[in-house]
């Protein structure tokens, strides 16, 4: 609910709130997008492999650099939580508050998905999405949010007293774990923010919350991914269904989500190169 102000406003209130808001980041200065590129590579592609992620559960899967994949709805409307990581070394991961800052709150094609600091570099590159169509509604919201954390199980105990162990945080967790032959304990600290894929949220107007409705996706919609380095990726299909009605529970209507691996023809790579991690001296200005 809205807070009620304790302090007395300054006479020149309404000049503080009128200052300008400024972009933090100018895209213009990001490395420049090779649209031309990624839709020739595009344009041919073999699949290699697809995979099924059940209901409230989730799975690894590989996909080697200068390869796409796909996350694609399949039997009903239903949200995604995605994590990357660089496929050599875990605690290179995606930054989903730093992509969240360069791009904005919800991505889509075009959009790279950034890695943790020190490396910063793009993870991956979103190539074509079939629900670009729907843009911000009248709520504010949009689609494949870098805004929500993941549903987790402490959380949950937090707010409803009860434990679940069917958040996308477990589910990813136990996914980590099996691909990497690691305990729990170790997977569960490289589980990191998500990608919100398919899920449409955002915040409220009066109070500025959270917030997340129905997801418009339907069979057959689906987002693609360029895998800019060896990646390493984890699929929670999440217990709220299309986050329409509920969260966290057994109670909404789930539906497996499917991922397919495709690679393009070798000369549409001719004259691709991964991206290297940042140049910076890491001195920290410690000479």
């Amino acid at each position: 609910m809205p807070r009620a102000p304790r302090s007395p406003q300054p006479p020149d209130a309404a000049l503080r709130r009128a200052a300008r808001p400024l972009v933090c980041y100018s895209v213009e200065n990001l490395p420049p997008l090779d649209t031309a590129f990624y839709n020739e590579a595009r344009s041919d592609l073999t699949k290699l492999s697809e995979l099924i992620v059940p209901p409230r559960d989730a799975r690894a899967f590989r996909v080697p650099a200068g390869h796409f994949f796909r996350i694609v709805s399949i039997e009903g409307p239903q949200v995604g939580d995605l994590n990357l990581w660089n496929a050599a070394d875990p605690s290179e991961r995606f930054f989903s508050g730093k992509t969240r800052a360069l791009h904005a709150t919800h991505v889509s094609t075009g959009d790279r998905l950034w890695s943790t600091l020190p490396s910063l570099r793009p993870l991956g590159t979103i190539t074509h999405d079939t629900l670009d169509w729907y843009g911000w509604d009248e709520d504010g919201a949009g689609v494949h949010d870098v805004i929500g954390t993941r549903c987790d199980p402490y959380t949950n105990l937090l707010l409803k007293g009860a434990e679940y162990h069917h958040c996308c945080h477990s589910n990813l967790t136990r996914a980590l774990a099996a691909a990497c032959n690691m305990p729990l304990s170790e997977a569960e600290h490289h589980v990191h923010d998500v990608l919100n894929v398919f899920m449409c949220t955002g915040f409220t107007r009066d109070t500025h919350q959270y917030f997340m409705k129905a997801s418009p996706v339907r069979p057959g919609d689906f987002i693609e991914i360029f895998a800019e380095i060896d990646l390493l990726a984890a699929l929670s299909a999440c217990p709220g269904g299309d986050c329409g009605t509920s969260h966290s529970d057994d109670v909404a209507k789930c539906y497996p989500l499917k991922v397919e691996i495709f690679h393009p023809q070798a000369a549409a790579l001719a004259r691709w190169h991964p991206p290297t991690p940042s140049g910076y001296s890491r001195n920290h200005g410690m000479g």
